[in-house]
């Protein structure tokens, strides 16, 4: 077993600001790769080195074993920063960071099983209980299949949901499983117009044991209970569902932006054909549409901000948000999405139908864009109406997941 020691007690966090502008020395290599990654339907190793070296997949990692335990607001910051150069990038570093959290809300034993030889272990995740269980003594044996594992060529670990039964195999709860990937078996199944290099793989178990201490419950972890013994770690007390829904607006930032930016440089020298315009900026039409995309992309960071500040401050207060606060986190989400997507939207209309050249990145983002946001914890629609019954008081709620 391993002995759970800090890997690098002398280890300086970073401020966001020195990820941000880490990230930002690493943008021109990211993006390089960005085609490759798609064609290959997986981020280039050199680009995960790099981020890994550059401390990116340390952020929601405990201190204890040389991460830097950071907050929700810097989780945003990393993963819009990557989202910048490759959104597919991105959401390998979204989804691996977030599962990294999940991880720390584990028994001490369960995290030292996964960092404590290996400190940069990396871990995706599917909370779908997509599996089978057979209570054993000292713990289960876990037979299923888990799609939409993002980064799955990356990870160490994987935390998967499961079905928790009695000894009669009558179900009796639902938890989060941490399964060394050396347990799982593989298929190639992401075949995608959009996130194609964020290889969310399906993950295979076929009777494998998982030791009790290696689960989660999440129906308490929805409430606010967590098994990890240092509750005096603030991020490890982050609101359950709010944080795992509102990580995924990161890259949606990220892309929103560089669209915003890529327009906007072009439309000195761009003319609009057809036209007498030899400058889209000189085009009043032009300047209505970057003005709005533009209020989009600040609506979604200003409500994604908000929310952030939402779980980092209840985090560390050590108090739990509400139904009423988590289920806004949901809708701000929603909002984030919303707007990205109308604006990369306008901005492709007043770019003109070159954005869709293969060599145009604007081409990439809108694809990544739109396949990321219809992320099922993520759906506008779905999360409006979480919010709406929230508002309304009501006791019919459509899903646990608040």
């Amino acid at each position: 077993m391993s002995i759970a020691t800090p890997a690098n007690p002398s280890t300086t966090v970073p401020t966001s600001e020195e990820l941000v502008a880490r990230i930002r020395e690493l943008q021109p290599l990211i993006a390089g790769h960005s085609a490759e990654g798609e064609q290959n339907r997986r981020v280039v190793e050199e680009s995960i080195a790099a981020l890994t070296d550059a401390g990116v997949f340390k952020v929601a990692t405990p201190k204890r074993y040389g991460g830097y335990e950071s907050s929700m607001r810097t989780m945003l910051d990393v993963s819009s920063a990557v989202a910048e150069a490759d959104g597919g990038t991105a959401w390998v570093v979204t989804l691996c960071n977030v599962c990294a959290w999940m991880t720390g809300v584990f028994p001490e034993r369960a995290q030292d099983d996964v960092w404590g030889d290996n400190p940069d272990a990396k871990v995706s995740g599917v909370l779908s209980p997509t599996a089978e269980s057979v209570k054993v003594d000292g713990g289960y044996r876990v037979t299923g299949r888990w799609f939409y594992n993002s980064g799955s060529w990356h990870a160490d670990w994987a935390v998967l949901g499961i079905p928790v039964v009695d000894e009669k195999g009558e179900p009796v709860d639902q938890a989060l499983a941490l399964i060394p990937r050396s347990d799982l078996d593989f298929q190639e199944t992401w075949f995608v117009a959009g996130m194609k290099s964020s290889g969310s793989n399906c993950l295979i178990a076929e009777d494998v044991f998982v030791p009790g201490h290696r689960l989660v419950s999440v129906p308490a972890a929805i409430d606010g209970n967590y098994p990890t013994e240092h509750t005096d770690e603030t991020l490890y007390r982050s609101a359950f569902v709010p944080l795992l829904s509102l990580v995924l607006a990161g890259p949606q930032l990220g892309m929103g932006r560089k669209a915003l930016e890529i327009v906007t440089q072009k439309a000195a020298t761009k003319a609009i054909s057809y036209t007498f315009y030899t400058a889209q900026a000189d085009s009043v039409a032009f300047q209505l549409q970057i003005a709005e995309a533009a209020q989009r992309i600040d609506t979604a960071h200003l409500h994604a901000y908000r929310a952030a500040d939402i779980i980092d401050r209840a985090a560390a207060a050590g108090t739990y948000p509400d139904v009423l606060e988590r289920s806004r986190v949901r809708a701000d989400t929603a909002w984030v999405l919303d707007n990205v997507t109308r604006a990369i939207d306008i901005l492709l209309f007043a770019h003109g139908a070159g954005s869709f050249a293969e060599v145009n990145p604007l081409q990439r983002i809108w694809r990544d864009s739109a396949v990321a946001a219809r992320h099922a914890v993520t759906l506008p629609a779905v999360n409006y109406e979480v919010y709406g019954k929230a508002l309304l008081g009501r006791d019919d709620q459509i899903t646990p997941l608040i």
